[in-house]
């Protein structure tokens, strides 16, 4: 079955042969050659491609033309013959060789069942469906925070499911980070192809990277295809919950223009994210500065940047993005670096209109492409991340063999770039390992960096004036704008939401100021029926991800709801000892990874050094971990009528 693509499949036979022509010529020749293969399942032919397809960190082998018109002149024949031919799904053996040969390096046959979803083959079944299923009691309902990428995904799945709930969302407008990110140049750092649902593909991303207006566009698509809206109360937002023992329920305390009120929900999903709570950075003076002083988070329009001498602080994820947009436009960008961040060469290319039109036209030719993305985005670089006790690095910026090679290869693009700056070669690489801690993309940052109009103050900036940055040494950088790309407060895990728990337990007052602990990253012992999104060690912090983590945290938490339905209970919890226990597990596998390294310094980490953020498993792992909540790791809550 193909995967939905906004409410258009491809067909065939193919009518425009010269539309086809032009996009195998312009084509990705793995997932062509992947289309094929699961049409005719010619492993020979398949394998005469081994000695040239690898991974992308590698320098690519010269496929011979002859081979290349063969394969094309075969995907022809086949897209265009009259009748089709049968389009069967490939059985077990052959997707293992398939999947292995599209990426270059073997890939097991664990990664099969979540491979077929993810890419869009298989997509999840309806819950309401189900044989047996015992429908949810109308009068359960479920309240979601957030409209957010993980928010609209789960109003998606609850309405599939058929129980009652709404979507509380502080915004006048659904999107979450990407309707609240506008700042000039915002984009998303995964690909394009990989970074959506898997039940809706989409063949028209404009660059093989997406913009964040672009995304937007997409999300609100999604939405309106769903009939969303109808769900979702905006411009208001959750102040804090409190768990009522007597009726199984949560009070739920909100706040819009009207002012305050008080509802009640069954359960709470909490899907407001990580990424929106920011602040001023705490810089002595910046109070006292004359002119605009902005956030990338609370950015306006309204300020021109045209001409002015512009100090940007911060480097890491919207500063090298936000910069490279505003530094051909104003007079001068001083760019004020307070640590240092692995930049990784990618290609912030258009993808051909050929292309796009094998990606909506070309059966499977979607699906083909975005695992690829998935595996040199996600998955294939999990063993990047894995301490090598045997390995020796001198300078300490390696951990293994596999993560020196990515080293080197983002160095080329360093020594490329900067060979006439080495200046800026000597400020800029980190002593770190790369992925220690957040990964930025090269888009034109570094061209940036060496332009005339710009320059970079490498940890030297003492304090703010009313007309400037005075720098350590007692100099001043005179400035008519002040850009702060200085990231979210993320340690706070609940948001800022008043969270009380059974028995009149704080959330906040457990988790202290930064260090939250939960049940896979969604549960919480002692808070019945409160499901996170994006909890404590749950972010794919390996490479990409967020949405494959999302629709994993989503069908384990209605997977939770189902299951207290057909028992017929009010609520479940996690045990302490379940919690505890996965928790011991997590933080002995981070020892083994690289945020672990002493030189890691990130915010992946909380103020004593726990990794609290990071997800130390691979995200086919904890696809299997989630399918279904383990019975002995939970306590039912039985409903009020049965209480004596």
């Amino acid at each position: 079955m193909n995967a939905q693509i906004l409410d258009h499949s491809p067909t065939l036979p193919i009518r425009d042969h010269d539309a086809l022509r032009e996009a195998l010529e312009q084509g990705d020749v793995p997932t062509l050659l992947m289309v094929l293969t699961h049409f005719e399942g010619d492993v020979a032919f398949m394998e005469r491609f081994h000695p040239y397809i690898g991974s992308i960190f590698e320098e690519q082998a010269v496929i011979p033309e002859e081979l290349l018109a063969e394969l094309r002149d075969r995907l022809f024949q086949v897209l265009t013959q009259d009748p089709p031919p049968a389009d069967e799904s490939p059985d077990e053996s052959l997707w293992r060789k398939m999947l292995s040969t599209d990426v270059g390096e073997p890939v097991e046959d664990e990664f099969i069942p979540m491979l077929k979803e993810q890419m869009g083959f298989e997509p999840p079944e309806q819950r309401s469906e189900r044989p047996g299923r015992r429908a949810p009691d109308p009068d359960f309902k479920v309240l979601v925070i957030g409209a957010g990428l993980t928010g609209l995904l789960a109003a998606i799945k609850l309405s599939e499911a058929r129980y009652n709930f709404e979507v509380i969302e502080k915004n006048p407008e659904m999107g979450g980070t990407w309707w609240e990110n506008t700042y000039p140049g915002v984009a998303v750092d995964t690909p394009s192809h990989f970074y959506s649902y898997s039940f809706e593909l989409n063949p028209e991303w404009s660059h093989y990277t997406p913009t964040g207006p672009e995304f937007q566009r997409y999300l609100l698509r999604v939405a309106d295809k769903y009939k969303l809206r109808q769900y979702v109360t905006f411009e208001t937002k959750v102040l804090g919950m409190v768990w009522d023992d007597t009726t199984r329920q949560w009070e739920v305390e909100l706040q819009d223009a009207k002012g305050k009120r008080k509802v009640r929900a069954n359960a709470v999903i909490n899907a407001h994210g990580p990424l929106n709570r920011w602040k001023l950075p705490n810089i002595p003076g910046i109070g006292d500065f004359q002119g605009p002083v902005m956030h990338t988070a609370g950015w306006d329009s309204s300020v021109a940047l045209k001409g002015k001498r512009v100090a940007m602080i911060g480097t890491a994820a919207s500063a090298v993005q936000l910069g490279a947009a505003v530094a051909p436009d104003v007079g001068h960008l001083t760019v004020f670096q307070r640590s240092r961040h692995w930049v990784m060469p990618n290609h912030f290319v258009e993808v051909p209109p050929a292309v796009r039109w094998a990606q909506a036209n070309i059966p499977h030719y979607a699906e083909w492409f975005r695992f690829r993305a998935y595996w040199f985005a996600a998955d294939g670089l999990y063993e990047n991340i894995k301490l090598d006790p045997e390995w020796q690095s001198e300078d300490g910026t390696s951990v293994s063999a596999y993560n020196e090679g990515v080293r080197q290869y983002v160095m080329q693009n360093y020594r490329e770039k900067l060979k006439d700056r080495p200046d800026l070669l000597e400020k800029l690489v980190p002593d770190y390992p790369v992925f220690g801690k957040r990964i930025c993309m090269d888009i034109n940052w570094l061209d940036t960096l060496c332009r005339d109009n710009v320059s970079l103050e490498d940890n030297t900036l003492d304090h703010i004036v009313e007309d400037g940055i005075v720098l350590k040494d007692g100099s001043k950088v005179e400035v008519d704008v002040i850009l702060c790309a200085t990231g979210f407060s993320i340690s706070d895990m609940t948001g800022g939401l008043k969270i009380i728990g059974r028995g009149g337990r704080n959330l906040k007052e457990e988790w202290g100021e930064d260090d939250p602990r939960a049940y896979l990253g969604v549960t919480v012992a002692g808070y019945p029926n409160f499901f996170l999104t994006v909890g404590p060690n749950s972010a794919p912090n390996h490479a990409g991800g967020q949405n494959i983590t999302s629709e994993t945290q989503v069908h384990y938490i209605l997977e939770c709801l189902e299951w207290i339905n057909q028992e017929g209970m009010a609520a479940l919890e996690p045990t302490e000892e379940a919690q505890e226990a996965f928790n011991v597990r997590v933080d002995e596998t981070i020892k083994g990874l690289i945020w672990s390294h002493p030189k890691a310094k990130s915010y992946y980490k909380n103020s004593k050094g726990r990794v609290f953020m990071s997800c130390p498993y691979r995200l086919v792992d904890y696809w299997y971990m989630t399918r279904q909540p383990a019975p002995e790791d939970y306590r039912l809550i039985a409903p009020p009528r049965a209480v004596a």
